[in-house]
């Protein structure tokens, strides 16, 4: 479980992130829907403890992000906004040296390593370097690196940003079977169909802050908008501002 607390973060005179508040359960998925600039992707990255808050307060499963930052990256898997593979490793060697940054002991890895390919399908393209990979190819291997330790919650920075439709059906398959297995997802997005489509809770931020927290039908309720497109223009109308940094 994720949970958030009137985290504040500033770059500069920039305000990207302004009282940010939510929760994330386990066996559900959760998506961060804003426009860009929304301050989603300096939430998610104060959660996975790469910025440090200004003021507020993060856990994950009742970890602190800041006083206890190693013991809480335990507990997640992160695909951040861009892969960051190494070029020169093969996908199987990238997988294996973040396993092992995760703590995992010697005996178990290989193992690990192989069900995650497995699991992703990218036995095809394991054994060779990274440097060229498509992007579909890319996100499936930072995928596999972020689940190899089997996390109970697993933080996604637009995953599906660049992928075909077949890779992103894929990916969606994937999540629905990491919720399926009770883990936490939280995922951000400006693409509304895959909002619709994933997620039990919908958290919409627009200008730094949190307008509207609910599922998708409530949403469309509180909205008065039958369509949800068009409930989520209406819900960050009061606050989308050019906040800088998403």
């Amino acid at each position: 479980m994720i949970v958030v607390d009137e985290l504040h973060k500033s770059f500069g005179a920039v305000k990207a992130v302004s009282g940010v508040s939510f929760e994330a359960t386990d066996g559900k998925v959760t998506g961060l829907l804003g426009p860009n600039g929304a301050g989603k992707s300096t939430t998610l990255r104060m959660l996975y403890t790469v910025l440090k808050p200004d003021a507020g307060h993060a856990s994950i499963d009742g970890v602190d992000v800041v006083e206890k930052g190693l013991e809480a990256r335990q507990r997640i898997g992160t695909l951040p906004h861009g892969a960051g593979l190494y070029p020169h490793l093969t996908a199987r060697e990238n997988i294996a040296y973040y396993a092992r940054l995760y703590g995992m002991g010697a005996s178990s890895i290989d193992g690990k390593v192989q069900k995650v390919i497995e699991q992703l399908d990218i036995a095809d393209f394991a054994e060779r370097r990274t440097k060229g990979f498509s992007q579909g190819q890319r996100t499936k291997v930072a995928l596999a690196r972020a689940l190899v330790h089997e996390p109970q919650n697993i933080i996604l920075d637009e995953p599906s940003n660049g992928l075909d439709v077949m890779a992103t059906r894929s990916l969606r398959e994937l999540i629905r079977g990491l919720k399926a297995a009770g883990k936490c997802v939280l995922f951000s997005s400006h693409v509304m169909q895959e909002v619709a489509a994933l997620c039990d809770e919908i958290v919409i931020i627009a200008g730094g802050r949190v307008a509207m927290q609910d599922t998708a039908d409530g949403i469309r309720q509180a909205t008065g908008c039958d369509d949800l497109e068009e409930a989520f223009v209406r819900a960050i109308e009061p606050l989308d501002v050019d906040t800088g940094p998403s």
